[in-house]
């Protein structure tokens, strides 16, 4: 009697006498997120493209809505105060006189009821307050203000992508300056414009007193088929193949192919991986920039968004506390507080 039906007995008169109805409001969205496409970007926009983190704003969405933050964000817009205290002689459901902001908070918990699918990114919100209005506004800002999380977060990473990529320009545009100074102080140090040129213009003139020589020799050889090595025209022509001859080891020699530093070999060579570094410079400057256009487009588009496939819904009836739901689960342990204690009298007076 004292310790299962009298507590029962009154269990079951405050739920249908004192209990206020409560009234719910759901709403249930997920978070989606919008990519560049990789054929309209290229590879530059699919390096600077916000990735899609779906499945972790869900789970930072999730622990907001269950923070005091947006208790207190709520609170100043609505009231939530005065929300849970709207109702007389409910001392069990409602929220106190004068509670803080952490009695505030743990009522929250107790009102809204938020749950989350992680293997679809749903989230899924049922908001009780003691009228449908004031239940269906609850949810609606609980909405608006998801909203604006999932905008913020969608705003700060297309901010850490123009960052990212304004970095990448500056340290490419960086690299540009260095490499073309040090193409032209290379061309001031060994006064040359371009050394592969000035090798060509060698080598062709190699080319074309090598020629001159086997022409001379030829026509010395075709002399001295009728005429003594004495005669004036074969002493000419002996003259001209010593000057031609003389001429070409002065140019090879002025070659310097030796490869020490300041010779022809390691001025060409030096230039060559000048040339090299210049262009991929450029081309890193190239890409930095189309990196920097693609980051900004992105940047003007809002590529995550929160998705709401049921919004904020307006109560009929109240169906809410389940009183028979509460009821039969205070008698099932009373009940089982009652054996509990039974057979523990028993036990111990049986030792006795």
């Amino acid at each position: 009697m004292l310790l299962v039906l009298l507590p029962f007995s009154g269990s079951a008169w405050y739920l249908w006498t004192r209990a206020a109805d409560q009234y719910h409001s759901e709403v249930a969205f997920s978070i989606r997120s919008e990519e560049m496409s990789s054929s309209a970007a290229g590879l530059i926009g699919a390096l600077t493209q916000v990735n899609s983190g779906s499945a972790s704003d869900a789970d930072i969405l999730f622990d907001f809505i269950r923070s005091q933050k947006i208790v207190e964000e709520i609170d100043a817009d609505l009231d939530l105060r005065r929300i849970y205290r709207d109702a007389q002689g409910d001392f069990v459901f409602t929220l106190g006189d004068n509670p803080s902001i952490e009695a505030l908070h743990a009522h929250w918990l107790r009102m809204v009821d938020v749950s989350y699918d992680a293997s679809t990114s749903i989230i899924h919100i049922r908001s009780n307050a003691f009228t449908s209005e004031d239940a269906r506004a609850v949810a609606q800002a609980i909405l608006e203000k998801s909203s604006t999380l999932v905008n913020m977060l969608s705003e700060q990473a297309r901010e850490d992508a123009v960052r990212f990529a304004e970095e990448e320009l500056a340290e490419a545009e960086t690299n540009v300056r260095k490499v073309r100074q040090d193409l032209a102080d290379f061309r001031r140090k060994y006064n040359i414009v371009d050394p592969t040129a000035d090798v060509a213009g060698q080598i062709g003139l190699l080319s074309a007193l090598q020629q001159e020589l086997a022409e001379a020799l030829v026509d010395r050889d075709v002399l001295l088929s009728y005429a003594a090595e004495t005669d004036q025209r074969v002493v000419q022509a002996n003259r001209r193949i010593t000057a031609i001859t003389e001429r070409l080891e002065e140019e090879r020699s002025s070659l310097d192919l030796t490869g020490l530093p300041g010779s022809l070999p390691y001025v060409v060579g030096r230039y060559e991986e000048l040339i090299v570094n210049l262009e991929f410079a450029n081309t890193a400057f190239t890409q930095a920039l189309a990196g920097l256009a693609a980051a900004r487009a992105e940047a003007r588009r809002q590529s995550r968004y929160l998705a709401p496939h049921i919004r904020p819904t307006l109560a009929g009836e109240a169906l809410y506390p389940r009183r028979l739901v509460l009821l039969g689960l205070i008698g099932f342990f009373l009940a089982i507080g009652w054996m509990i204690l039974t057979l523990v009298y028993y036990n111990i007076r049986d030792n006795r």
